[in-house]
């Protein structure tokens, strides 16, 4: 069975740095296209970054370029997603979802999703 796992998040001031972890199972990630998605209260979820299974290539939505960091430790078998300078617009719930391709940048295109962790950034 394929099982996601998120963990990671919680209160930070602003300018401060969270690290969220995906722990994978019942799969490989380095089989898998890896992606981490935020949804806001009242916003559409959306992609946040990418990692793909065939050459390890990351991909970052702009908002997040310079301040966030995908990586993936096969050993674990778990994808990180290590996010600095937080700023009052990351808050959201966060979400890893995998799925069996090359990248996509939809939620759609994702078959496996995480619970979700919370990311909340105080002013």
């Amino acid at each position: 069975e394929v099982q996601l796992v998120e963990s990671g998040g919680g209160l930070v001031q602003a300018g401060g740095s969270l690290r969220l972890s995906c722990a994978a199972s019942g799969f490989t990630v380095d089989d898998y296209a890896i992606g981490w998605f935020r949804q806001a209260p009242g916003k559409e979820r959306e992609g946040v970054s990418f990692i793909s299974s065939s050459d390890g290539t990351i991909y970052y939505t702009d908002s997040v370029k310079g301040r966030f960091t995908l990586s993936r430790d096969n050993a674990k078998n778990t994808v990180y997603l290590q996010m600095n300078r937080l700023k009052p617009e990351d808050p959201a719930v966060y979400y890893c979802a995998a799925r069996p391709r090359e990248i996509g940048r939809q939620p759609w295109q994702y078959n496996y999703w995480g619970q979700g962790t919370e990311v909340t950034v105080s002013s």
